[in-house]
């Protein structure tokens, strides 16, 4: 098609694909649990969430991101998915009675929205999974044939219109509408075989009418996220997708540029694809984006060439994923190469590689950390720096790509980063030391052994974190209470969860893990080779925060870490009582892993440490040990031909894990809000004992998969959503735990709830454990 008339605002030189919106000091967290609470006003929170955007609008303009649409415009309270369906009017049946006004076209207010996020006593909320390869969360849409989309809200282009109030001119940042439909699943009520992708067309009509609000708020660039073009796993056919992105583009460039904004199409997480970058450049987009750190340079020949004249190519130096200073060398000869192969028609700007919410804040915010380990890293504020010096160039921007040289030559050398030891286990390693005795064997053992009902209980491993139990662990760093009043306190609480769940009837019993701050993070407290941030939050979804940790070396485990704890619930019980431990996939998938050597590598680094505590726990009479990979989908590569020789090395990390386990050992796992259709036969040759999994949320849909795979071990598919607030009748459970058994039989099938207890209060918690209990005998009476 024809190339649309250039916009009058060129696209910035240096620019960001989006930024930390839960504030600096969790603000957003704060403010939302407040609202939730009912101790603050829908007022209160938007004072909030204003406050939080104009500090984000000064602290990118004072960083240097001057030029206009520099800035992206890309808050949202809940999630950026949730925020797209809820402006155009994406909302389930089930939740009608929430719109305002006509309840067929209405939009939210604030409750509604967050009702639909969280669920609320009988209504079950939006599912909830990974987006894309990271560990932020986003809420799926529910598509139907019926589902009507309209510009029901006009939060995005307000926050335009406020943003030029205060005299910044942003970029609205939504996302894009192939990416929409292909995150979505069908509704309930949509016929077999429905594709939420064939209501492209009147999506698109919906997304007219937006970029027309967002030109009469003022904006002059909109981004729109499509991250979904760098795959190729969708049920959809590429040649399909390819094809749906470019009509639909070609519709929304097709809009009078005196009544839309110029239109940027970032993608990020893999490589774009010639393919696609040649459909996108076909439909007059006047920017496209590409992550080149995640993906390759494209290849552009003159065909390409000639479709991508007066086309900005936004090119994404700065890894927005990971927190490592940029080989600013490196990546301008990426920045050289592209405009090279571009050619002078084709303008190249500079970005981040995926938005900013990945990562903290800034790193002057971390006085903990040592110094030279600082010296290595750059956040969401320094990431700003790096992409103004990359657009800049080496000349003008000399102190900038010295002083990253000089930390990458530092990092290579400074001690703990190659550990001899470690790497010499590692060389020793033989297959035998990836195996189990074959289940068949261990598990007439394992029967003997623990001898438990049928549909034997249990949880994933946390309980509700009390504010006592902060108060206690914040109490111990300051100094204010001593080690041995620390114990003391969390060995009450432990005896505390022991004797509820004794009292529940819970026929696996956990200790509750008061001790732990975050499953990762108490793990990377006690191995070497890891560092952990004071301040260093991001968002996982909604107002759940985490700190990732730092794994910037060798790892080794120089003492036992879980094995005090458990030996003391084990002494308070009779009732078998499990090991906790998290796998070593999920500790790279939610750490910044280090970026100078194979994942595979660093990978069983963690699993001889894993390993070695296990071995501890069996000494200690512990014999039922669960170790946690609810990551293990999150990794997944995006693209299939990579996706083999990922599931090899994190299934074969696992088994070297837990392969050294006595036979009479039953080795639980967990894996949680995945796909899991997608990576049962990983999953399968994880060859855990007892396999739990998500799947109250999505209404059991994990089941066609495990009976069609003839999986033949033990497994767990949760039966209560603790990601919601509700607390789900016996009567729910019953009807899961029903469903369950049918595709699973009785000698394989446990009960328990889809994730740890940690988020959740000790009321809910106890009232859906009473009926998750309750539950199970009812179905138990029926065998």
């Amino acid at each position: 098609m024809s190339q649309q008339p250039q916009p009058t605002t060129p696209f910035p030189a240096a620019t960001i694909l989006g930024y930390p919106r839960i504030g600096p000091r969790r603000e957003l967290k704060r403010a939302l649990e407040s609202f939730w609470g009912g101790r603050s006003s829908a007022e209160d929170l938007t004072v909030t969430a204003a406050g939080l955007r104009e500090g984000t609008r000064r602290r990118l303009q004072a960083a240097g991101l001057s030029e206009p649409a520099a800035i992206p415009a890309d808050f949202a309270y809940y999630d950026q998915v949730w925020s797209a369906a809820s402006q155009l009017g994406a909302i389930p049946s089930r939740f009608a009675h929430l719109r305002a006004g006509d309840s067929h076209t209405g939009a939210l207010d604030l409750a509604g929205h967050f009702t639909v996020a969280r669920g609320a006593g009988d209504l079950a909320p939006l599912e909830m999974t990974k987006w894309f390869d990271t560990n932020y969360h986003y809420l799926v849409p529910e598509v139907g044939p019926d589902t009507e989309f309209a510009l029901v809200a006009s939060d995005s282009a307000d926050a335009v219109a406020e943003g030029i109030a205060a005299g910044v001119a942003q970029r609205p940042v939504v996302v894009g509408p192939l990416t929409f439909l292909l995150l979505a699943k069908a509704a309930d009520d949509a016929p077999e075989g429905f594709a939420p992708l064939s209501r492209l067309d009147d999506l698109v009509a919906a997304y007219a009418a937006w970029l027309r609000s967002f030109a009469a708020a003022g904006a002059q660039w909109v981004q729109l996220d499509e991250s979904a073009l760098v795959s190729d796993t969708w049920d959809a056919d590429r040649a399909e997708v390819l094809a749906a992105a470019e009509e639909a583009y070609a519709t929304l460039a097709a809009i009078e540029t005196t009544e839309r904004p110029a239109l940027f199409v970032s993608t990020s997480y893999d490589t774009l694809g010639r393919d696609a970058l040649a459909a996108l450049a076909r439909t007059g987009v006047e920017a496209i984006g590409l992550d080149l750190v995640k993906g390759g340079l494209p290849e552009i020949d003159a065909d390409l060439r000639a479709a991508l004249a007066g086309t900005t190519l936004v090119a994404g130096l700065v890894d927005g994923h990971n927190v490592w200073r940029t080989d600013l060398d490196a990546a301008h000869a990426k920045l050289t190469a592209l405009r090279s192969a571009a050619g002078d028609g084709v303008p190249v700007a500079v970005s981040t590689s995926t938005s900013l919410f990945h990562v903290p804040h800034t790193t002057t915010d971390e006085p903990d950390l040592p110094e030279q380990l600082r010296s290595w890293l750059s956040f969401a504020d320094e990431k700003v720096g790096e992409v103004l010096a990359l657009a800049a160039g080496p000349e003008a921007a000399a102190s900038e790509f010295a002083a990253a040289r000089a930390a990458r030559d530092d990092r290579e050398a400074a001690a703990g980063v190659h550990v001899p030891a470690v790497g010499e286990r590692l060389a020793n390693l033989t297959d035998a030391d990836f195996d189990r005795t074959p289940y068949a064997s261990r598990v007439v053992v394992q029967d003997q052994t623990w001898d438990l009902p049928a549909l034997p209980t249990t949880t994933i491993g946390s309980f509700p974190q009390t504010t006592e139990l902060r108060q206690a662990r914040a109490k111990l760093r300051k100094g204010e209470i001593t080690e041995a009043e620390y114990t003391d306190e969390m060995r009450a609480e432990i005896g505390r969860v022991i004797e509820l769940q004794t009292q529940l009837g819970i026929d696996v019993l956990v200790h509750g893990e008061p001790e732990r701050n975050d499953m990762v993070q108490y793990f990377a407290e006690h191995l070497d080779g890891f560092a952990v941030t004071q301040n260093g939050w991001v968002q996982s979804y909604g107002s759940r925060c985490t700190r990732p940790s730092i794994l910037w070396g060798d790892v080794s485990r120089p003492a036992p870490i879980t094995t005090e704890w458990s030996s003391y619930a084990d002494s308070l019980t009779d009732a078998p009582v499990k090991g906790m431990l998290t796998g070593p996939v999920t500790i790279l998938a939610w750490s910044f892993v280090r970026d100078d050597q194979p994942l595979a590598e660093t990978a069983n680094q963690v699993a001889l440490a894993l390993r070695d505590e296990i071995a501890d726990l069996e000494t200690a009479g512990i014999g039922i040990i669960q170790v946690d990979e609810p990551a293990l989908r999150e990794l997944l590569p995006l693209r299939e031909a990579a996706q083999a020789d990922y599931l090899d090395w994190s299934v074969r990390s696992f088994r070297l894990a837990t392969a050294g386990a006595a036979d009479a050992t039953q080795i639980h796992t967990h894996l949680c809000y995945s796909e899991f259709g997608e990576v049962i036969g990983a999953i399968d040759g994880l060859d855990a004992d007892v396999t739990s999994i998500e799947a109250a949320r999505s209404k059991m849909e994990i089941l066609p998969a495990i009976a069609g795979s003839g999986f033949g071990r033990g497994i767990g598919p949760g039966v209560y959503d603790i990601h919601s607030p509700r607390v789900p009748s016996a009567e729910e459970i019953e009807g899961l735990l029903t469903a369950a058994l049918a595709s699973v039989g009785e000698r394989k099938l446990w009960v328990n709830p889809d994730c740890g207890l940690k988020t959740r209060g000790y009321a809910e918690t106890v009232a859906s454990l009473e009926h998750l209990v309750g539950a199970t005998k009812a179905v138990r009476a029926r065998l």
